[in-house]
């Protein structure tokens, strides 16, 4: 449905992204997670305001410049910024789209659907922000093209929208749409989908994500009668035949103590979001504070919450290069610019980060990696 090929963006020299490769087909919902600034380059290349010079950009086979009306046609953009008549009714407007786009969608269907059955015939400027914006998802989904792009579908909107926003992009999978979101926030990427790419001047890269193991299934509790059922099966029988058993069972034990213990070495250091797990390679993390409790990760700006302590993940990142520059913070030393002494008991360590991030380093810590760099 959406392929993209080699696309590649500079401006003024200064390279937005490489060249990369990005497939959406049918009954796929996927997340590009970005900075604004990447993020508005894509949608203008997809949406034909900035011309495609290297790469191409195809939606069912076609370039937005072999035919710019057939390209756009079979795709729909929900923006951010984008605009709203507000001196009609829900149910006007979505009459008004209707018309437009010649859409098969029935009103009252889609109009339920956004959850504004109380506020079809209300003027839209007297609906809530989160409203407005669910009038937004019924203008797109009345238009019914191949392919939706969102951009930030979901953000400042209240609890009741998301679960709309949801169900949207579900009923859109499930009639066979091709959908992508555009997003800043990774909690908005996983809410909807588990494909999560991140794209930025090092390239196009997949999250890991998976969906928790469910604490107890169907299969789980049968084995539990079943095993139930054994122990009452021996407690009839005679003491004989059980002390027999047990003997078998003590033995069996103590060969499997004698065989040497295999250990297996999880590479990456998991994290939590919206129920769901997200698997990041330790180079990938810039530093770790731990404040009342709680251990969160900071990567490209974004923060997710460990379930590891502080003590646990410095002994897990070790080998990897990260050193405790302070009692409350672990730091990725290849990720260190500078080291920046305020007073002469207090220094900073300065990331190589577009925000040059400050990462505090304790006196007893600087004294530890003046000698690890071999300083005097």
């Amino acid at each position: 449905m959406l392929a993209i090929r080699g696309l590649e963006k500079y401006a003024q020299d200064t390279l937005i992204f490489p060249a990369f490769d990005f497939m959406v087909g049918r009954h796929e919902i996927t997340a590009l997670y970005s900075s604004m600034n990447v993020r508005h380059t894509i949608l203008n290349m997809l949406t034909g305001k900035l011309a495609v010079s290297t790469g191409d950009i195809r939606v069912n086979g076609m370039s937005y410049a072999e035919g710019s009306k057939a390209y756009l046609a079979q795709v729909g953009f929900l923006l951010l910024d984008e605009g709203i008549y507000e001196k009609l009714s829900v149910r006007e407007l979505l009459s008004f789209y209707k018309k437009l786009y010649d859409s098969s969608q029935k009103i009252e269907d889609v109009i339920r659907l956004v959850k504004l059955d109380a506020k079809a015939n209300m003027r839209i400027h007297k609906l809530t922000l989160s409203e407005k914006r669910r009038v937004q998802y019924a203008r797109i989904r009345m238009q019914d093209p191949e392919v939706f792009i969102f951009e930030e579908p979901d953000q400042n909107v209240d609890i009741e929208t998301k679960a709309v926003f949801q169900r949207l992009v579900s009923q859109l999978s499930e009639d066979g749409k091709a959908v992508v979101i555009l997003t800043g926030n990774m909690e908005s990427a996983v809410s909807v989908t588990d494909r999560v790419y991140r794209l930025d001047e090092k390239g196009l890269k997949g999250f890991d994500i998976q969906e928790p193991r469910e604490q107890e299934s169907g299969e789980q509790a049968a084995g539990a009668a079943s095993a139930h059922d054994r122990e009452s099966v021996m407690a009839s029988q005679d003491a004989e035949s059980v002390g027999r058993e047990e003997e078998l069972a003590d033995e069996e034990f103590e060969a499997e103590e004698d065989q040497p213990i295999q250990f297996v070495r999880f590479e990456k250091i998991p994290t939590r979001m919206n129920d769901k797990m997200i698997l990041f390679n330790p180079p990938e993390i810039d530093y770790i504070e731990s404040h009342e409790g709680q251990t969160t990760l900071y990567i490209n700006g974004e923060t997710y919450p460990s379930t590891f302590k502080i003590n646990e993940l410095e002994e897990r990142l070790r080998t990897y290069g990260f050193f405790r520059c302070h009692r409350s913070y672990i730091v990725n030393l290849q990720k260190v610019r500078e080291v920046v002494t305020f007073t002469r008991n207090s220094f900073s360590l300065i990331l190589d980060d577009a925000s040059r991030t400050s990462v505090p380093l304790s006196k007893t810590k600087m004294a530890e990696l003046k000698d690890m760099m071999g300083l005097k």
